[in-house]
């Protein structure tokens, strides 16, 4: 009988080995998949760092385009203010033009007139001359 007893405390032995040994590869699989979630979870975060460094990238190059519109918005609007400026003292150089042309046409006028007086006292003139001088024939 012990030999029985002997028996099953080698077979309840071998068991609990081979439990231990199951109990040891499932523990090296929980420890493998375990390892293995870590190492995804690194990688996932590195894409997600790499993600978020092109989004910041391509949010300072939207800034940027932001700005360079802007300034080029301001630049624009200094150009027609600008132009605005320039058609304002054009229009008052051809008034001023359009002045000096009338009182040159006034100072024109005048001077005609003045030559017509003249002209018609030389007329009155000799005719008095002519009307004076005793005739010849």
């Amino acid at each position: 009988m012990n030999d029985r007893r002997d028996d099953r405390n080698v077979g309840d032995e071998d068991a609990a080995v081979n439990r231990s040994a199951d109990d040891h590869a499932s523990a090296e699989d929980v420890r493998n998949a375990a390892e293995e979630l870590r190492r995804l979870a690194e990688e996932a975060r590195e894409v997600r760092d790499t993600q978020r460094e092109a989004l910041e990238t391509r949010r300072q190059q939207r800034e940027g385009l932001r700005d360079t519109a802007e300034m080029e918005r301001v630049a624009a609007e200094t150009a027609r203010i600008t132009s605005e400026e320039a058609r304002a003292a054009a229009e008052g150089a051809r008034l001023g033009l359009v002045d000096a042309v009338r009182a040159a046409v006034e100072g024109m006028s005048t001077s005609l007139e003045q030559m017509r007086v003249v002209e018609e006292m030389r007329r009155t003139l000799r005719e008095m001359r002519d009307l004076n001088e005793p005739h010849s024939n």
